[in-house]
């Protein structure tokens, strides 16, 4: 994220790359999985909300590193959403923002993210 005074956090890397991608690159033999990127801290481990437990949304190009993150996140106590490959952290790095946004508008950073299915 950049900071700016006066003005709201934004995406220090965007568009066509992203820091999870930038990380696999710089270590190229690691199993690199995005995570735990979309909620604060304080939620990570039994998050309590009233609507269920909240999603963790992950990316990441190694199948066996995505399972074994998978398993930590529902242990955790969070539903999984499997987006694809490590180019997808574009996109948690975004949601990530809209997660820090809403958190400076309503002064609250109890929230997190849920995917809803019909």
């Amino acid at each position: 994220m950049s900071f700016e005074p006066g003005k709201p956090p934004s995406l220090a890397i965007s568009g066509n790359d992203s820091l999870g991608e930038k990380v696999q690159k710089w270590a190229s033999g690691a199993r690199v999985v995005k995570a735990f990127n979309t909620v604060g801290n304080p939620l990570f481990y039994k998050p309590q909300l009233p609507g269920g437990p909240p999603d963790m949304f992950i990316a990441g190009n190694d199948a066996a590193a995505k399972k074994t993150v998978s398993d930590i996140c529902r242990d955790f106590g969070w539903g999984v959403i499997d987006i694809g490959g490590i180019d997808g952290s574009r996109y948690l790095e975004a949601m990530c923002m809209t997660w820090v946004l809403h958190g400076v508008l309503s002064g609250s950073w109890n929230h997190a993210f849920k995917m809803l299915h019909k």
